[in-house]
C-alpha cells in the first residue's frame, strides 16, 4: 500500500502534511484515522491505519505478561500509541513525546513500508540509510531473502 520516500516539513505546532499520493489511500482505507507509535529498534515513528494497528495491538497484548521482554514491548508500543486523525488539509498532529523520541524538529522523511509509514528526522534517516548501505557485514542474507529476485 505505502511505498516511496518523501521529505516532509514539521510546522511549529508539530504537524506534518501527508503527501498527496498517500492521502486518498488513507481516506479510503481508514477514513484518515491512524495510530502513531515508536519503533523499538530505531529512533523513528511508525504510523498505521487504525484497523491495521488494532490487529497489532491485540497480538502485543496477548504476549505473556510475565516475560520481561514482552512487557517491555507492550509498554513501549502500546504506551506510546497515539490515535490521530488526518485533518481536511491532509495534516496529522504529532505529540511532543513522539516528536522528542524521534528527534523531529523541522525536517522529516516519510518512508512507505507497505502497510505502515515510518517517520524519521531527516538527519537520522540520512545517517542510518548511509550506514546500512556501507555496512558490508550485512551482506549475508537470511534464508527468507535468498530466493527473492529484484
Amino acid at each position: 500500500m505505502f511505498r516511496g520516500v518523501n521529505n516532509v516539513n514539521i510546522d511549529a505546532k508539530g504537524r506534518i502534511a501527508i503527501p498527496t499520493r498517500f492521502r486518498d489511500q488513507l481516506l479510503n482505507h481508514c477514513n484518515g484515522e491512524m495510530v502513531v507509535t515508536i519503533d523499538t529498534e530505531e529512533r523513528c515513528l511508525l504510523i498505521y491505519p487504525q484497523h491495521d494497528w488494532d490487529d497489532i495491538q491485540r497480538k502485543v497484548e496477548a504476549l505473556p505478561s510475565f516475560n520481561v521482554a514482552a512487557r517491555r514491548v507492550q509498554r513501549l508500543l502500546i504506551g506510546h500509541a497515539t490515535d490521530i486523525q488526518m485533518d481536511s488539509s491532509g495534516r496529522i498532529l504529532l505529540t511532543p513525546p513522539l516528536r522528542e523520541y524521534a528527534q523531529l524538529d523541522r525536517k522529516g522523511v516519510l518512508l512507505g513500508q507497505g502497510k505502515k509509514l515510518e517517520l524519521w528526522s531527516e538527519s537520522s534517516w540520512i545517517e542510518r540509510r548511509d550506514s546500512w548501505l556501507e555496512d558490508q557485514s550485512s551482506l549475508e542474507l537470511p534464508d527468507e531473502l535468498q530466493s527473492l529476485s529484484l
